[in-house]
């Protein structure tokens, strides 16, 4: 998800990290254990003159399938959760008011949405710096 929020006009910087665990500043190879109970996430920094909180809602629903449950793709484990870390209850009430607008549009085709909406948002681990603009470093070995 790094790469397309990256790519949008308005978005000043976009960081891999992890939230919503229980240990203080995880590696990478802790969260893969599914033992600290964090989630792969991206902090986006944006100018709200240029893009709003829902345009970025918007996105992450039509980059993802939030009705599999800790799958994205191939990745597989809880770690890879359908989750929204929202800063206050406006941002909760958003990203609630699109999933119930997808619900009632049928867009996912009667399957549940299990995005978890979460607020106000835990704290925010930056990931290893190898992992920061992770598709830019690794275009030439991936196959999208």
């Amino acid at each position: 998800m790094e790469d397309r929020f990256a790519a949008l006009d308005g978005v000043v910087d976009v960081v891999s990290g992890y939230m919503g665990g229980h240990l203080d500043h995880p590696s990478y190879e802790q969260v893969c254990s599914g033992q600290t109970a964090h989630a792969e996430t991206v902090e986006i920094h944006y100018h709200p003159q240029q893009l709003t909180y829902t345009d970025l809602v918007n996105l992450f629903f039509e980059l993802h399938d939030p009705t599999t449950q800790d799958r994205q793709g191939p990745n597989v484990g809880s770690q890879y959760r359908s989750v929204v870390f929202c800063n206050d209850p406006d941002e909760q009430q958003q990203v609630q008011q699109q999933i119930d607008r997808r619900v009632e549009e049928g867009v996912w085709r009667g399957r549940s949405c299990c995005t978890q909406v979460i607020s106000p948002a835990p704290t925010f681990w930056q990931a290893e710096e190898h992992h920061q603009h992770y598709y830019k470093k690794h275009r030439g070995f991936c196959s999208h």
